[in-house]
Formats: structure tokens, C-alpha cells, sequence
């Protein structure tokens, strides 16, 4: 009997596309009694190296942390790169900006097929700076071609966004200032400050 009960009232599987440790706190936070969560780390956009492996340990605490289990997806630059080619010259915010978007949930949208998850959710939406529903858009679509369902939530509301910086400071996690491709790096040097997509 307790067999059958626990399976009956199993909770549906979520893979949440995390685009970096501070962000996914606040997520994880609020669908983990909902979901049984696994964490997809892809974003192949994020330059240089050195910065990647920052972000990616940030990720990896947050994950022990939470108790939540990380499948990190191949970085994969070069298709990327492939992707946004003839939009390398666009302002922060342009074109290029949609193509990163929809290569990395295209991507995430897959995983969750391959892994037979229930749903799929990212975390693009928690930051102030991010389009969130163009970002939704997005992940709906590409969800559903994958006969995946997509949770369309923009995380920032009701808190989130300071809930996110709160868990960041007791992790002691790191916190960039700019989205995470070389564009994007260069867009903010060159204003000094936050960009459309950062943190």
C-alpha cells in the first residue's frame, strides 16, 4: 500500500534551465515542494573561460547546497557562435539577444524530452535586467514542440529578485555585472555599468 500511495503522489519532474548560481537560488526555492527538481546548466554564451568556470562553481554550490542534483550540458561555444553570427555588432538588448535565448532553452527544451521530464522552467527571468516575456515566449514554444510543458513564470515578481540577492550573500556567491557573452562584457566596459541581461 505505502508503494502505491508514494508513486500515485509522486511529484512531476522539472528540469529548470539555471542561467547562473545567484538566480537559481530563488527559484529552486520556490518550486521544490511542487517539483522533483533537476537543474540544467547550458549557456555555452558565456566568455571568457575563466569566467564560465566562475559561474559554473557558483552553480554548483547552490546545487549542493539546495540539495538539488546539476546535469551540466557541453559548453559548446562554437555553435553558438555559429548561431548569432551576423549579430555580433548588435546593441546589448538587439537582435543577438533572442537567438542566445532560444539556442540555450532549444537545447534545455531537448534535455528535458531526452530525460522524459514533466516540465521545464528557467531562471532567465529573475533578473530586473532580463525580457522576461519574450523569454516565456520562447520557452512555451520550443517546450511544446518537444511535447514538454513549460512553467511561465517571471521569477522577479513577488520578491523573487531580492530573495535571490539575500540567498546569494548567505552562499557567499559571486554576482556578475553583465550577461555573459563577450558582447555583452564589452557593452558594459564601455558604459560603466549594468547592460540589458545582467545580473
Amino acid at each position: 500500500m505505502g508503494g502505491l500511495m508514494s508513486s500515485r503522489y509522486q511529484k512531476p519532474k522539472l528540469l529548470l534551465h539555471v542561467c547562473c548560481g545567484p538566480c537559481a537560488t530563488a527559484v529552486i526555492e520556490r518550486v521544490i515542494s511542487r517539483f522533483e527538481v533537476v537543474c540544467f546548466w547550458y549557456n555555452p554564451n558565456i566568455e571568457p573561460s575563466a569566467e564560465y568556470e566562475r559561474r559554473l562553481a557558483g552553480m554548483r554550490t547552490v546545487a549542493q547546497a539546495m540539495g538539488v542534483p546539476l546535469a551540466e550540458g557541453q559548453r559548446d561555444i562554437e555553435g553558438w557562435q555559429e548561431a548569432i553570427a551576423g549579430w555580433e555588432d548588435e546593441p546589448e538588448g538587439g537582435r543577438r539577444c533572442p537567438i542566445c535565448f532560444e539556442y540555450r532553452l532549444r537545447r534545455a527544451a531537448e534535455y528535458a524530452q531526452t530525460r522524459n521530464m514533466d516540465y521545464l522552467a528557467t531562471t532567465l527571468t529573475v533578473s530586473p535586467h532580463q525580457y522576461a516575456e519574450l523569454i516565456n515566449s520562447l520557452g512555451k514554444r520550443l517546450a511544446e514542440a518537444v511535447g514538454v510543458k513549460f512553467v511561465a513564470e517571471i521569477w522577479r515578481k513577488k520578491g523573487g529578485f531580492q530573495r535571490s540577492v539575500e540567498l546569494s550573500k548567505q552562499l557567499n556567491l559571486y554576482r556578475q555585472n553583465y550577461c555573459g557573452c563577450i558582447y555583452s562584457l564589452r557593452s558594459s566596459a564601455e558604459s560603466g555599468g549594468h547592460k540589458p541581461g545582467a545580473e
